[in-house]
C-alpha cells in the first residue's frame, strides 16, 4: 500500500476518551473507517466520548481489543507498557492486529509483549495541542504526525496519516525520546512566553492583552517557523 492509498477499512477500538482518542476516532471514522468501541472511566471522558462518537459504544478495554483490528491506544505514555503487558498477559491479543499508540516518547517497542501474538506495532504522534472537541479537527488538518514503525509497516501508518488530513513524518524509533523532547521544549516554552506577556500587560491595565500577545506571537512564529525551514525569502 502506497501511503497516499487509502487503508483498507479497518474495525478500529480506541482506549483513552481523553482529548486525543475521541478526536481521532472521529477523523478516522470521517474516512470510513468502523468505530468499534471506545473505553471511558471518568465522568468527563464518558461525556466527551457521547459528545464525539455518538453511537459509538462505551466499553472495558478487553472487549474493545477482542472486536477491533486496530487497537487505538490514546494514554498518557507513563500508562502505556503496563496496558500492553497486561493484555498479553490475558491473552487478549489476536494476530494480525494493528496496535497504534499516540505517546511521542515511545516507538513501537513498547508493544514487545504483544509482538508473541503477531500484534503489528505503529507508533502515530500528532504534533498539534489537543482540546478534545471537533475544533481539533480543523487542527489535525494539515499538521504533521509523527509515524515510527517496523519498514514494512510504514505504508501503512503513512495512509492511515494520509486518511486524517495530516502529513505523515518519519520519526526513527531510536530517536523517539530526543522527539519527544523537542516537542514538548516547543509546546512549553511557547505557554511560558505567552502566559508571561499576557500576566505583564496585565499588570498595566491594558485592554485584550491576550489578542495583542497573540498578534506578535503568530506572527513571530509563522516568521521563524518560515526561515528555519529552509524557505526562501522575498523582499
Amino acid at each position: 500500500m502506497s501511503a497516499g492509498a487509502q487503508a483498507s477499512r479497518l474495525g478500529i477500538g480506541i482506549i483513552g476518551a481523553g482529548r486525543v482518542g475521541p478526536v481521532l476516532g472521529r477523523s478516522l471514522a470521517g474516512a470510513g473507517h468502523a468505530l468499534t468501541g471506545i473505553s471511558a472511566i471518568s465522568d468527563e471522558s464518558r461525556e466527551r466520548a457521547e459528545a464525539m462518537l455518538p453511537g459509538v459504544p462505551i466499553l472495558e478495554v478487553p472487549d474493545i481489543v477482542r472486536r477491533s483490528e486496530l487497537v487505538l491506544f490514546a494514554v498518557p505514555g507513563a500508562e502505556l507498557p503496563g496496558l500492553v503487558a497486561g493484555l498479553a498477559a490475558t491473552g487478549a491479543w489476536q494476530p494480525g492486529q494493528l496496535a497504534v499508540h499516540t505517546a511521542p516518547e515511545h516507538g513501537t517497542a513498547v508493544f514487545g509483549p504483544a509482538l508473541a501474538a503477531g500484534v503489528i506495532p505503529l507508533a502515530l504522534h500528532p504534533a498539534i495541542v489537543f482540546t478534545g472537541t471537533s475544533l481539533d479537527l480543523a487542527r489535525l488538518a494539515g499538521a504533521s504526525v509523527a509515524v515510527t514503525a517496523p519498514a514494512p509497516v510504514l505504508p501503512i501508518g503513512q495512509a492511515l496519516v494520509v486518511e486524517m488530513g495530516a502529513e505523515p513524518v518519519i520519526v526513527r524509533e531510536e530517536d523517539r525520546a530526543a522527539y519527544a523532547d523537542a516537542v514538548g521544549a516547543a509546546e512549553e516554552l511557547s505557554r511560558a512566553v505567552v502566559r508571561n506577556s499576557v500576566d505583564a500587560l496585565h499588570h498595566l491595565s491594558i485592554d485584550h492583552p491576550a489578542r495583542i500577545v497573540g498578534g506578535i506571537v503568530r506572527a513571530t512564529i509563522e516568521e521563524a517557523l518560515r526561515t528555519a525551514g529552509g524557505e526562501p525569502q522575498h523582499g
